[in-house]
């Protein structure tokens, strides 16, 4: 069975795979080796909504069934902020380095630095939505930058089961406690019921 990742972003394609390699007889592709995947506008008010709109239009788009995600990144202090717009808390076009240091600069002499990234999956197929999982870990943010692994926020972001940033955080150790991971992990018993569905 083939599963689309509705996503151009390698270093989630990477460690999205990595997640889900343990299910057999499943091939996960990006949407780097699909034709005619659409750029699909995530407007939603919520990463639920994101998340929704992209695997059900990239399904129907492609004829593939689809799992796409979305992530917010909620800081306390910050009322919130980015969440939804975590991607682009920098401004449109900026790199990850651009939403860590402004993330860094938007926290100074902040007391309180708990925050909790959230992702939520969604499963669709060309007929419609299938189903969607939720992920999330607590932690809080770093005054600096620790760690050279992972990307977007992870060396910032020291999560609370560890005392470490997912920066400093190996790959096999991240998946077993982030957003991320968690989610995808829980949208595995739907993906299960189709392949054996499909049997």
């Amino acid at each position: 069975m083939d599963i689309l990742l509705g996503t151009h972003n390698k270093d989630k394609v990477r460690e999205i795979r990595e997640i889900m390699s343990q299910i057999e007889g499943v091939r996960i592709l990006s949407a780097d080796d699909v034709l005619n995947v659409p750029d699909v506008i995530e407007d939603g008010d919520t990463i639920e909504a994101n998340a929704i709109k992209k695997a059900t239009e990239i399904a129907k788009a492609t004829g593939y069934l689809t799992l796409s995600d979305d992530t917010g990144l909620f800081v306390d202090a910050l009322d919130g902020a980015p969440g939804v717009m975590a991607a682009r808390f920098a401004g449109e076009g900026c790199t990850y380095r651009d939403n860590r240091l402004k993330m860094l600069a938007e926290m100074q002499n902040k007391r309180n630095r708990s925050a909790r990234f959230r992702t939520v999956v969604a499963l669709a197929s060309p007929k419609g939505l299938i189903d969607t999982a939720p992920g999330a870990v607590e932690g809080v943010i770093t005054s600096e930058e620790r760690g050279e692994n992972g990307f977007g926020y992870d060396a910032v972001f020291e999560a609370i089961e560890t005392g470490m940033t997912f920066g400093e955080m190996g790959e096999s150790a991240k998946h077993v406690i982030s957003h991320r991971g968690r989610a995808f992990r829980n949208i595995l018993p739907a993906i299960i019921k189709l392949i054996q569905q499909d049997k």
